[in-house]
């Protein structure tokens, strides 16, 4: 009973409902009655099945919300319902990762541009022609390709810990991955191999948390599960050592964010061990009118500010033309 209350005064608190701004244990009430469910889904995407979460009314504006390494849509788990009492949403999983079909790296092209086509044939097959793109991580070079493949069709950009510039990676990681892009080996790729250990896989939910006991160890024993398939090291293996073509993009990416001046919201982790403050300053930099909110967070920020990220959000979104 509790527990559901809070969750009501939380969502009320984000999302006042109109006619009962006087009486806000009725509004916390009616706001989560009314607020959709998630829903589960997969659709045939070039044979394979692609798993995405949906909630909130379908006729509403969309934010598509494309997940980081080594998560999926479950990083959003908290986010989207506090997003679809107003908004679409939608959050896919991409090939190798969540509940989407995994096909060996012989038999499928592990890259970003890969990926980003499978997303946006996703989004043809379900019918979305504009949307917020938010990105994390990977999402970063899936969904600046969405942006540059589409421009029409997206509204704005929200970015939570996603880089577009070298200075933005921790320099002793892309150190690490940039001696491997030059010469992979067996020996070389071990530093690839580094990064989906389960003490990897905690280490990036854990490290820079300040909120200690809001991390729930459900998320880093989630995606470990799915990495430790058999086979899906060669499927980590190959992402990591393509990312190099994500990092020789970076000034054609800034050139379009620049060109471009999409609405920008950037809500980032600054205690993140992986993509430094110098990663979140660029977008403001490019893209002046950008809006910045920090949290003492660290690479997966979701998991310790979803209410914050999502009251930022709702700003941002209601914002938009």
């Amino acid at each position: 009973m509790m527990k559901n209350f809070a969750m009501a005064a939380v969502a009320a608190a984000l999302l006042p409902t109109a006619g009962f701004a006087n009486t806000p244990g009725v509004a916390a009430a009616a706001t989560v009655a009314t607020a959709p469910g998630v829903t589960y889904h997969t659709a045939k995407v070039r044979g394979l099945d692609i798993f995405y979460r949906e909630a909130g009314p379908v006729t509403a504006p969309t934010v598509l919300l494309l997940h980081g390494f080594p998560s999926s849509s479950h990083m959003f788990r908290d986010l989207i319902p506090l997003l679809a009492t107003k908004y679409h949403v939608i959050a896919p999983d991409y090939p190798g990762f969540g509940h989407s079909s995994a096909p060996s790296a012989a038999a499928f092209r592990y890259d970003f541009p890969t990926l980003a086509n499978v997303v946006d044939e996703l989004t043809a097959t379900i019918g979305l022609t504009r949307y917020v793109l938010y990105m994390q991580d990977y999402g970063g070079p899936v969904g600046i390709r969405l942006a540059i493949l589409h421009p029409e069709r997206v509204r704005g950009l929200v970015v939570q810990n996603a880089v577009a510039n070298v200075e933005g990676w921790n320099p002793q990681i892309v150190g690490g991955f940039a001696a491997a892009w030059k010469n992979r080996t067996p020996e070389t790729e071990k530093v690839f191999r580094g990064a989906f250990t389960p003490e990897a896989t905690k280490f990036q939910y854990v490290e820079g948390v300040t909120r200690t006991n809001r991390i729930n160890p459900d998320a880093w024993v989630f995606d470990q599960t799915l990495i430790d398939r058999p086979g899906n090291d060669r499927i980590q293996v190959e992402l990591l050592y393509q990312y190099q073509h994500n990092v020789e993009l970076y000034p054609a990416w800034q050139a379009f964010l620049k060109a471009r001046q999409l609405p920008t919201l950037v809500v980032w982790g600054d205690n993140d061990p992986i993509f430094t403050t110098k990663g979140r300053d660029l977008f403001r930099t490019l893209v002046p009118s950008t809006e910045v909110h920090s949290y003492p967070a660290g690479h997966f920020a979701l998991e310790t500010h979803a209410p914050e990220i999502a009251a930022a959000m709702l700003g941002f979104l209601d914002r938009l033309p």
